[in-house]
């Protein structure tokens, strides 16, 4: 089952796709200190599930691409499929490897992503990566409140 490392607060919330629990660790450590909550999914399908049930509450997926059952590039195509079919918005996803080889940002953009950064990752780089997304995520959420106030003054 998925662990939750913080739903209470309204921290903006990242879901952490890794197998590896070194990785998750130093992630999640990371992720708390630059002041977002973490919720962690141990494999692709794990990630598909708890997409399903909470996709609002995400800014953004950090998603390993080699993981066992369902790897990150097979597990974003299944996730831009379910967009594509039920008209949701697009879920932004960053994909991690730890090969750093030339051609997997490429791979990763192929498959579907947004994004890649590079395991082990400089903390500067993914703190930076995840503030455009948050400050974008914001934008949209006051959107939908001001919209939401309009509807109930209507």
């Amino acid at each position: 089952m998925p662990e939750s490392i913080s739903q209470a607060s309204k921290k903006p919330s990242i879901l952490l796709v890794e197998d590896y629990a070194p990785n998750i660790l130093v992630a999640t450590l990371f992720l708390e200190q630059f002041g977002y909550t973490c919720d962690v999914a141990k494999n692709g399908r794990e990630a598909l599930e708890m997409i399903e049930h909470s996709r609002e509450n995400y800014i953004v997926v950090l998603m390993d691409v080699q993981m066992h059952e369902l790897n990150g590039f097979e597990t974003t195509k299944i996730i831009r499929e379910q967009e594509d079919a039920k008209s949701l918005a697009r879920l932004p996803i960053i994909g991690m490897t730890a090969h750093a080889l030339a051609g997997d940002r490429e791979r990763c953009i192929e498959a579907g992503m947004d994004d890649y950064i590079s395991k082990p990752f400089d903390p500067m780089e993914l703190k930076e990566k995840l503030a455009s997304y948050s400050k974008k995520y914001e934008a949209l959420f006051q959107k939908k409140e001001k919209d939401n106030l309009l509807n109930i003054t209507n």
